[in-house]
């Protein structure tokens, strides 16, 4: 198999190989091996080498042998170290998987390596000081996005067709809009978050992949979904496989449509025609189509949000051999030092907020049945712009100034909706245009059966980055199907 073959499979598409015995599950990694390495001196999205042995499971699965790498973001996989994007975290390894982790496995997801984030997560933009700038293969002098950014970069690349994200404020669905790739925020409770974890960031934060086709995502999710034993909570069982929504016809849905931030953070011109040629195809489609947002108040939205901060901060603070702060850039360290000093009365005052926020969000869904929104507001920032080693910052003004660029994300991980960024569009220069729908808690199912018509519609597969694995600098007009 040749690079250039390997990157136009979705990862369907490799399995479909691998049990048509046209390929190999060795051959497909060996292949993955190089991609990953092409794609990796152009975007630099791996926060280590890959691992010498592709972490995997004993028997087969659906997705037996797809490369597939990990979020560097905390501990997923026995005896696999992690960083976190920090230089003050070193030689920490996972002491057993995630929950999730094993049903990777079980999925038969081979993972070949770890990639960039943001320090602690704490950003919309990955680029770390421990590892510099990762790039977006589709302007390298722009960044992927936070805080899955190295995620969406190898895949947007080539390098694996499926990876790893997890989504506090928009850490999948703002990569993913960055870098022209489906990110899907699933439902609270959706899919798991132990065994170290039982409410992570007070139940902000989602665990799912990021892929380059709604059916990778819609497979994967089958695979990976429902209860584990001692969760919190979980979301209500679908009524079928996910992959069968894909197929399904959704009828005269109530869809809310808004370009303009609760926040009043202007959107760029691009993204909002964007947006709402998306309503338009819609409406096309014989959907009710309104101009209609949730409304909650900006400061609850802010004030809840730093809660999260706080819950990313304290195992750092109270673990055995807590990072040397003058190894933190300047914004985490900032957030630790103000965690550290919290009461618990400011922290419950924070908890209040989000419950306004899920509250108004809930109400909202009450009446509709999806909303578009942008994904984020801009064009993806150019490397800088969202620095988190300035001095100046404290939690309140790094999340607004966060927020200003990525306003429509957070308020659907405060109040556990599902949330789906898909690529519908491109800028006049040729980037990628992430359009965000949410979906009343639970509905998951309708994202993946209106995203499908829309791929219908609007179809994406056809247009590839500049960078993209086995192809060097040539252009991606006329290039095959990634689904193979």
């Amino acid at each position: 198999m040749e690079l250039s073959e390997y990157a136009r499979y979705d990862g369907i598409g490799l399995r479909r190989l691998i049990e048509a015995g046209e390929v190999t599950a060795a051959e497909v990694e060996a292949v993955a091996r190089r991609a990953i390495e092409g794609a990796n001196a152009a975007v630099n999205g791996l926060a280590a080498p890959p691992f010498d042995t592709a972490l995997t499971h004993d028997g087969d699965g659906p997705l037996g042998g797809v490369p597939f790498l990990l979020k560097d973001s905390g501990p997923m996989a026995a005896g696999v170290e992690f960083c976190v994007g920090s230089r003050g975290l070193d030689g920490v390894r996972a002491r057993h998987d995630h929950d999730l982790m094993r049903r990777f496995r079980a999925a038969g997801l081979a993972a070949l390596g770890r990639t960039t984030v943001p320090e602690l997560g704490l950003s919309f933009a990955t680029e770390p000081v421990r590892y510099g700038p990762t790039r977006n293969p589709w302007d390298l002098g722009r960044g992927a996005g936070g805080s899955s950014g190295g995620a969406a970069a190898l895949v947007a690349a080539g390098a694996v067709p499926i990876a790893h994200a997890n989504d506090s404020a928009g850490s999948t669905r703002i990569p993913a809009s960055c870098c022209g790739l489906v990110g899907l925020k699933p439902s609270r409770g959706r899919t798991p978050s132990g065994p170290d974890s039982g409410d992570p960031a007070f139940g902000a934060v989602s665990e799912f992949v990021v892929t380059r086709t709604l059916r990778d995502a819609a497979l994967v999710l089958d695979l990976v979904h429902g209860y584990e034993p001692g969760d919190k909570y979980t979301a209500p069982p679908p009524s079928r496989p996910y992959a069968e929504e894909l197929s399904a016809i959704p009828r005269g849905l109530r869809v809310a449509v808004s370009t303009e931030a609760v926040s009043g953070a202007p959107v760029d011109a691009e993204v909002a025609v964007v947006t709402n040629r998306v309503a338009a195809v819609l409406a096309d489609l014989g959907h009710e189509v309104t101009e209609a947002r949730p409304e909650p108040g900006w400061d609850d939205v802010i004030t809840a949000a730093r809660a999260e901060c706080v819950a990313i901060a304290m195992p750092f603070l109270t673990a055995p051999r807590r990072p040397d702060p003058a190894k933190l850039e300047a914004v985490p360290r900032q957030i630790l030092a103000e965690a550290e000093v919290l009461t618990a009365v400011e922290l419950m005052a924070m908890l209040d907020a989000q419950n306004r926020v899920s509250r108004a969000v809930g109400r909202f869904f009450a009446g509709y049945d999806l909303l578009v929104t942008p994904t984020i507001a801009r064009l993806p920032a150019p490397h800088g712009v969202l620095s988190s080693d300035r001095d100046g910052y404290t939690t309140d003004s790094w999340l607004r100034t966060l927020f200003g660029y990525g306003p429509f994300t957070v308020q659907f991980n405060l109040a556990g909706q599902p949330a789906l960024s898909l690529p519908l569009g491109h800028s006049e220069n040729g980037l990628p245009i992430g359009v965000q729908l949410a979906a009343p808690y639970g509905r998951d199912d309708l994202l993946f059966a209106v995203a499908a018509r829309l791929e219908e519609a609007m179809p994406w597969q056809h247009r590839l980055p500049p960078f993209t694995a086995g192809a060097g600098d040539a252009s991606a007009t006329g290039r095959p199907d990634r689904r193979g």
